[in-house]
């Protein structure tokens, strides 16, 4: 299925021409013969070179054109069309055959068999033939299908096929109604190129003089409609019986025809940063109008927003339980390891209670009143940055960190709130897709040298580091005699809990365990990521071991640290015994000093701005298929709303993170593969 609504429907009939004269010559052309608004015809012609006769070449005519979606709210004939199909259905479940003519070859016996009352005259045996290229052919055999309709998706990079299912045409001459066939493969099968990873196949059958709403491309193109959904295809695999089968059609209509009636989520409203619309100054001056028109556009979809997945026939409750599982895991490893981070820079203001308290009460707010609830909120890597350097100025110039911290945060919301209002998130506009995707490579590469920095700290502490600040065990006073009874492991485990960390003994088995933990981590994860292309186990096995690939890592290596490693003594983060929530005391700042903070408080916003609106544009990018619209001027306001709280509070700030909230669209879609230039692609 393309943006713009059509499907690409594509014919091939073979020419076989005798070349009598020396002249030959062979050329490929694109010539446009046909031209307009729904239909684009090409005729791509190859003319055979002098030697053809010796080389069997023949002519090979293609005609591609576009066939628009079917309606079934204003086309009556989809409904009836469906109707007469269900009343006498061919559908075949977990076919076995492997081959696209053993394939047919079934799904025609299966017709006969039915219709051979009503097709007394109809040799469908004849009919196979008719359903490829090489029909009567006695010189060569190109073996391809006549005529066939497909579901494509036009991208900037070219055209991307929609493999998983094929709708083949064919008119028969002796034919007295039409008739369908579907048939569900066991596997998917690779028939070729745009067809590699084909799962269902219709088959149209139709007299060769029908009225122009009964011919079969009409046919065809109902059901094509219907095979364009991924979720319903998805679904489809789940049925067990015939009569499942049917109901999943007729309820994919229902569903068609009230999409047709409710207004679209995608409306290009005034202040959409996603429109076409050149940006305009006076644009910026219609307060209020980005989030009325945001609120507008997202509220009729709020309530579905808590039942999608959980109620109706659309259940996927396995999928909320291993994404659910995989936020906890992704959400709480980057709250530990900010969390020590600030906890080090602001020495103990903001810890990691602090920031997993506020990352909680963050994240529940938002995921109730964001337009976007699929995006997830964090503390990130710029943020501590930033809160280190305000522990560094406050040191400077001797002001209170608490009060200070907040002061710059309640700027930083001010100035958060007027973007949302004044619609500053239309400056989205000039960001192309490719800004936002170096962007986002380089939070990627942060997270990495983040993980590499903390490896080559701890190996500098305990590999590198001095024993027992230049003394070995057996100088280290006698005082502490009482100490060294036992073996070596035992003397370094009371070392540990005798002295202070500088002092311990130089252990290198820390440092080379820590290592192995992180790699083993990495590997295991991504290696179960992969599974799911792998052919062990069951399809539904494979795809929970894949949705649950890092809990699965990091729980399995954690218990390997614990449990196998117990007596290596491996670095925790600190805990302390302050209260959670403190509220800032501001009168311990003086009015100087609350006008400074506005200046870092606009940078703050400034780098909240960009990293929000960037990670909201990325989770809605047009291949993730979300269809409830955006929400940029809500959500940014939203994200000051939730850090007035989190400053006052003491709290660690937060906004849309990277690459978490595109992994919770990941979590939560229905995927398929496709092949394409000789790389394997996801859906």
């Amino acid at each position: 299925m393309s943006k713009n609504g059509y499907f690409f429907q594509e014919m091939e009939q073979r020419e076989v021409e005798q070349e009598e004269g020396s002249e030959g010559r062979e050329e490929g052309q694109d010539s446009p013969i046909a031209c307009g608004d729904d239909i684009h015809l090409y005729d791509n012609q190859i003319s055979p070179g002098p030697d053809a006769d010796d080389s069997g070449c023949v002519l090979l005519n293609t005609s591609r054109k576009y066939v628009k979606l079917m309606n079934f709210e204003e086309e009556v004939r989809a409904h009836r069309d469906l109707d007469g199909f269900l009343a006498r259905a061919t559908i075949l479940l977990d076919e076995t055959a492997a081959s696209l003519d053993d394939v047919l070859k079934r799904m025609l016996h299966h017709v006969g068999q039915e219709s051979h009352v009503s097709e007394p005259s109809c040799n469908f045996e004849e009919v196979m033939s008719l359903l490829f290229t090489d029909a009567g052919a006695q010189e060569v055999n190109v073996h391809l299908l006549s005529e066939t309709i497909q579901g494509v998706t036009a991208t900037a990079t070219g055209i991307q096929y929609q493999q998983s299912w094929l709708c083949i045409l064919c008119n028969v001459k002796h034919l007295q109604r039409r008739h369908v066939c579907i048939s569900r493969l066991e596997r998917p099968q690779n028939w070729g190129e745009n067809c590699c990873e084909v799962r269902y196949v219709i088959l149209i059958l139709a007299p060769l003089k029908m009225k122009s709403t009964k011919t079969a491309m009409e046919l065809g193109r109902t059901f094509a409609t219907l095979f364009s959904d991924i979720s319903f295809r998805q679904k489809l695999l789940e049925t067990k019986t015939q009569e499942e089968f049917k109901e999943l059609l007729v309820f994919q209509r229902h569903q068609l025809t009230a999409t047709n009636q409710q207004p679209t989520a995608l409306g290009k409203e005034e202040t959409d940063p996603r429109s076409h619309k050149p940006l305009k100054c006076k644009d910026f001056f219609k307060a209020g109008r980005g989030i009325y028109e945001d609120l507008c556009r997202r509220l009729p979809f709020y309530p579905s927003d808590f039942t999608d997945g959980i109620v109706g026939s659309n259940k996927t409750l396995l999928k909320y339980m291993t994404t659910a599982i995989f936020l906890y895991i992704a959400i709480l490893l980057p709250a530990i390891a900010f969390g020590s981070l600030n906890d080090e820079s602001t020495r103990g203001e903001i810890d990691v209670r602090k920031t997993i308290i506020g990352q909680s009460i963050g994240g529940v707010i938002y995921s109730l009143f964001a337009g976007s609830p699929l995006v997830i909120p964090l503390t990130t890597a710029p943020l501590a940055i930033f809160i280190s350097v305000i522990r560094g100025i406050c040191d400077d110039y001797n002001l209170d960190f608490p009060a200070f911290y907040a002061c710059i945060g309640l700027w930083n919301c001010l100035f958060l709130i007027l973007g949302g209002i004044f619609n500053v998130s239309l400056l989205m506009k000039l960001f192309k897709r490719s800004t936002e995707e170096v962007i986002a490579l380089f939070i990627s590469i942060a997270f990495v040298v983040d993980a590499v920095k903390g490896t080559v700290k701890i190996f500098h502490m305990y590999y590198h580091a001095p024993t027992l600040a230049n003394s070995s065990i057996e100088e280290f006073p006698q005082s502490r005699g009482d100490l060294l009874g036992g073996n070596r492991s035992e003397i370094m485990s009371r070392l540990a809990s005798s002295v202070p960390e500088t002092l311990i003994h130089c252990t290198r088995e820390r440092p080379v365990l820590c290592l192995l933990l992180m790699l083993g981590t990495l590997w295991m994860g991504y290696t179960l990521y992969q599974f799911k292309r792998s052919p062990f186990l069951h399809a539904k096995v494979r795809e929970v071991l894949s949705d649950c690939a890092l809990p699965i890592s990091v729980l399995l290596f954690s218990f390997i640290g614990s449990y196998l490693f117990s007596d290596i003594e491996l670095p925790v983060f600190k805990v302390h015994d302050r209260p959670i929530f403190n509220v800032a005391p501001f009168e311990r700042l003086s009015a100087m000093n609350v006008l400074s903070a506005m200046g870092l408080g606009f940078l703050l916003a400034l780098l909240i701005f960009i990293d929000q609106n960037i990670v909201v544009s990325l989770t809605n990018a047009p291949e993730n298929r979300l269809l409830k619209g955006t929400a940029y001027h809500w959500d940014l306001m939203l994200s000051g709303l939730i850090n007035i709280l989190m400053s006052v509070l003491g709290l660690p700030w937060m906004h849309a993170a990277f690459p978490h909230s595109t992994l919770h669209v990941r979590q939560l879609a229905f995927v398929e593969q496709r092949v394409e230039g000789g790389h394997l692609y996801e859906t």
